[in-house]
């Protein structure tokens, strides 16, 4: 639900709608007069611009202007008029945003806008019509989201090699009624969110599509969404992921976080993104080596932080304003090695500053990773507000058509410091054993920014020294370099007590015997057959048909 202020009332709506024949700086003079005025009389100045405004222009009169005109009353206690304009904003389907009329009477914000409201008969009459608005809507939502994932019912139940057949040309997908989708996802018994599935023009169910992911910013003032909003997630500074996703038929998906459950500051929400994966998998033909992951700013470190921890589901990664480092654990940069990452950046950031940028540049070319920065000069954080960023999303999506991600790379470098992130392609199930000594070749990667920017109390953006670590390691780590080829597996690690190896007959020849030798030791030689309990096992949890596993090697150190 929306929320807004008197100063954005003034600004973004009423200046450019308030009575033509006046110019815009008289109008933004007055509404920076009124704004200044005392408090007493500020409120009922702003309600007469809105009034002038509905005399004016009654045709162009709207959801957020009925909103404003409710809220002001509401605050000066003029009852009548509140609920004049309160009562039809609540009967309205929708807002010209997109948000339904009941959502203004229900939700978190309507106890501040409407407070001195509460005890007239009046607001209990209308929330108890918005209660059984809203039911009907999310019943409607229900509906769609059923919709959404029905399938041919086809199931796979043929045997052993039979099966891993079965999977990759498994295509149990049929059309779609619509192209805009709100699904819930649980989160645990008591939370739940949800996101938007924004579909191409036409989808047809026999393609496989490219999908993208988009994680938005300030996740920690962010809050849950019970309901996504198409108009709200394909426009302002998203429009260009809508422009481009469309162009190039790309499937675009559009998360929901806060302070608690998020892809940057807690590790309570960041199994969403990977579970939302799997989910649209079971109702849209994605390919599986065609799915990328972008965001701003806090999303933009999501982005990264799912590159650095849980990489395997996507072909690409990147992000707006990136902050480039994991907050919930090491950043382990050399993990790169299996993926790529594109950041676009601005030299007027307040987030991460242009010279760690260009640090953070010259340690990823040193490694030799697929990484890049593009920097547009004159541009703060909020680079994609502005039409001057939408050459980055030609970058983004030209990158996008023509990277795949490969299912069975033959070499893996992993680095981790919790156990709930040692899964990375073809390896698995990874364990640490922290008391086990590091070994040399394992080595932390790191470096000193000595600038940051900030703003001043002028809201002056200024360049100050400090000497900060790019990353931080607040616990031990672990590390496995493994590589294959003709049938053997060759693997060094430090401080790991287990792994095991996934098995696909793209990667080893399964009529011979398969080497596995860790730390120059030989520790499995035998054949390596077809398991079907494994094979459904493995699907369910991935749900991918490109990466399809048939068995796996269990190893103990």
């Amino acid at each position: 639900m929306k929320n807004y202020c008197i100063v954005t009332l003034l600004f973004s709506l009423f200046v450019s709608k308030v009575m033509a024949q006046e110019s815009y700086s008289d109008l933004t003079s007055e509404a920076i007069h009124i704004i200044n005025v005392e408090e007493e009389t500020k409120y009922q100045k702003a309600y007469q611009m809105i009034e002038n405004a509905f005399e004016a222009f009654p045709d162009s009169i709207d959801g957020t202007g009925l909103y404003y005109a409710s809220t002001l009353n509401a605050m000066m206690k003029n009852y009548d008029k509140a609920f004049e304009y309160l009562i039809p904003l609540a009967e309205m389907e929708k807002d010209e945003d997109g948000y339904p009329g009941w959502s203004y009477v229900l939700d978190d914000y309507a106890e501040d806008d409407y407070k001195n409201l509460m005890s007239d008969p009046r607001w209990k009459t209308l929330k108890q019509q918005a209660q059984k608005d809203s039911l009907v809507f999310f019943q409607t939502l229900k509906q769609s989201e059923d919709e959404f994932f029905k399938t041919s019912g086809e199931t796979l139940t043929p045997k052993n090699k039979g099966l891993y057949k079965a999977i990759q040309t498994y295509n149990p997908y049929i059309t779609k009624k619509q192209s805009d989708y709100s699904i819930a996802l649980n989160i645990n018994d008591s939370t739940s969110t949800s996101y938007h599935v924004h579909l191409p023009e036409n989808y047809d169910p026999n393609q496989k599509y490219s999908m993208l992911f988009f994680l938005h910013g300030a996740v920690g003032y962010g809050k849950l969404d019970k309901y996504q909003i198409p108009e709200v997630n394909l426009s302002g500074w998203n429009r260009y992921y809508k422009k481009y996703g469309d162009l190039n038929n790309v499937v675009l998906i559009f998360t929901s976080a806060n302070k608690q459950y998020n892809w940057m500051m807690s590790d309570d929400g960041f199994f969403m993104i990977p579970e939302i994966v799997k989910s649209v998998k079971k109702a849209i033909n994605i390919d599986d080596n065609k799915i990328f992951i972008t965001g701003h700013s806090n999303g933009a470190t999501g982005s990264f932080s799912y590159l650095m921890k849980a990489p395997t589901d996507f072909a690409g990664c990147y992000g707006f304003n990136t902050y480039p480092k994991v907050f919930t654990g090491g950043t382990f940069v050399e993990n790169m090695t299996n993926r790529s990452f594109i950041n676009f950046s601005t030299n007027q950031d307040y987030y991460y500053p242009p010279n760690a940028n260009d640090q953070m540049d010259s340690v990823m070319l040193s490694l030799n990773m697929d990484y890049k920065d593009y920097r547009y000069e004159g541009f703060p954080h909020w680079f994609p507000k502005f039409d001057e960023s939408e050459p980055a999303y030609q970058l983004l999506f030209e990158d996008l058509n023509k990277r795949t991600r490969n299912p069975f790379p033959t070499s893996i470098s992993w680095e981790l410091d919790d156990n709930n992130y040692a899964n990375i392609d073809w390896l698995s199930a990874i364990k640490l054993d922290t008391l086990q000594a590091q070994e040399s070749w394992q080595k932390e990667i790191n470096f000193t920014i000595d600038q940051w920017q900030e703003y001043n109390k002028e809201d002056s953006l200024i360049t100050i020294d400090v000497h900060k670590d790019a990353f931080s390691f607040p616990r031990k780590s672990g590390k496995v370099i493994a590589k294959y080829e003709d049938n053997t597996f060759e693997i060094k690690t430090s401080r790991i007590s287990s792994l095991a190896i996934n098995i696909s007959p793209e990667m080893v020849d399964l009529h011979k015997k398969v080497k596995v030798f860790i730390n120059q030791k030989l520790y499995f030689n035998g054949k390596v057959k077809y398991d079907k309990e494994f094979m459904h096992l493995s699907f369910e949890q991935n749900r991918d048909r490109s990466q399809v596993w048939v068995n796996q090697i269990k190893l103990e150190l």
